[in-house]
This record gives structure tokens, C-alpha cells and sequence, in this order.
């Protein structure tokens, strides 16, 4: 019995401005792949071309490339990442939540990523616990410095508070109330 070989490549996020995966989309007609675009725009009950665009869209090394590049655009039209209008719908409106950690820690390394709401704080919250410098956070972010420092007074401030929060649940939790002195804290007598 043999294992099947698998293989742990990086992700390949988009750059900033960086539209060259579109030369390796399947969908780019070329000479010897000649593709009507059209497949990719059927009406809602063209189920022959929509077989045939997410067929495509299968084999396509950059579709997920594609789709991010549709709902961070926002463009709603056609068949993008081998998805369907109506399938991406429910993407767009969730896109600003997204959270993937490859691509925040793609962007601590120095890579322009498209980081969505929640990525960019998910860079600011590890660039406080890992030290990073505000002025390497307004770099990584493409912000002023004032900003990178506001931006990490506001985490210092949210995790005290959430240390707080734990540490009141945990009183509570025990029966402790603050100031309440307890038995045990007390000697016995001589």
C-alpha cells in the first residue's frame, strides 16, 4: 500500500496591482486555445455553457486567483473562479470578514496582498505580539506612521481589557469578588 504523494506548495496571493495570473488563466484566448469569452456570460438557464465554462475553470491554475480578484472587486458578472453569479453572492457580502492566515502572514513577510477588514487586523494584532516595529506595520500596510501607532495603542487597549474581562469571569467563576477576603487569607491564632 502506497501513500499518495501530496504536496504542501505556498499559496500564490495576488500582489498589489499585479494582474499577470491573467496570462495564465485557461480562459485567455490564444492562438492554440481558442476561447469564446462568451462561455463565460451565460444566461441564468445556458446549463450547456455553464458546464462548459466551470469545466474550464476547473483546470485553470490561477481560479482561485480569479475568484478572489471577483469579490475584491466586486464584479457580480459571469462566471469568475469557477463560480456562478447566484454561487458568489453570498461571497461578496462576506468578503470584508474573510480571515485567511496565509495571506496575513504572507503580508508579515513583505508581500503586497489584497488583505480584506479582518486581515489587515489580523496583521496589526501578531505585528503587536511579535514586536514588529510601527514603522515596519506602516510599511506592511501602506499607512502613515501616526496610523500604525493608533492602530497598536488600540490593540495594547483591547487586549487589557480583554484581560480584564477573563480575569473578572474567572473571580466570578471561583466565587471571588475583589477585596473579599477570604478565610484562608487570614493566619490562625497563637
Amino acid at each position: 500500500m502506497t501513500a499518495a504523494a501530496t504536496s504542501n506548495t505556498p499559496v500564490r496571493h495576488r500582489s498589489l496591482g499585479d494582474h499577470t495570473w491573467q496570462d495564465q488563466a485557461v480562459c485567455t484566448p490564444t492562438e492554440y486555445n481558442p476561447v469564446d469569452p462568451e462561455t463565460f456570460f451565460p444566461g441564468p438557464e445556458d446549463t450547456d455553457k455553464i458546464t462548459a465554462a466551470k469545466a474550464l475553470c476547473a483546470q485553470c491554475p490561477v481560479a482561485r486567483a480569479c475568484l478572489d480578484a471577483a469579490l475584491e472587486a466586486g464584479d457580480t458578472h459571469g462566471i469568475r473562479g469557477g463560480l456562478t453569479e447566484e454561487e458568489r453572492e453570498s461571497l461578496h457580502t462576506k468578503i470584508a470578514d474573510r480571515l485567511d492566515y496565509s495571506r496575513v502572514n504572507a503580508t508579515l513577510t513583505g508581500r503586497d496582498i489584497h488583505l480584506t477588514k479582518a486581515e489587515r487586523r489580523a496583521v496589526v494584532l501578531a505585528g503587536y505580539r511579535q514586536g514588529v516595529t510601527v514603522e515596519r506595520l506602516a510599511w506592511l500596510l501602506k499607512i502613515s506612521e501616526e496610523h500604525a501607532l493608533k492602530l497598536y495603542r488600540e490593540t495594547r487597549r483591547a487586549i487589557r481589557h480583554r484581560q480584564i474581562a477573563q480575569d473578572a469571569a474567572r473571580a466570578a467563576a471561583t466565587g471571588e469578588a475583589a477585596g473579599h477576603l477570604n478565610p484562608a487569607d487570614f493566619g490562625t491564632a497563637a
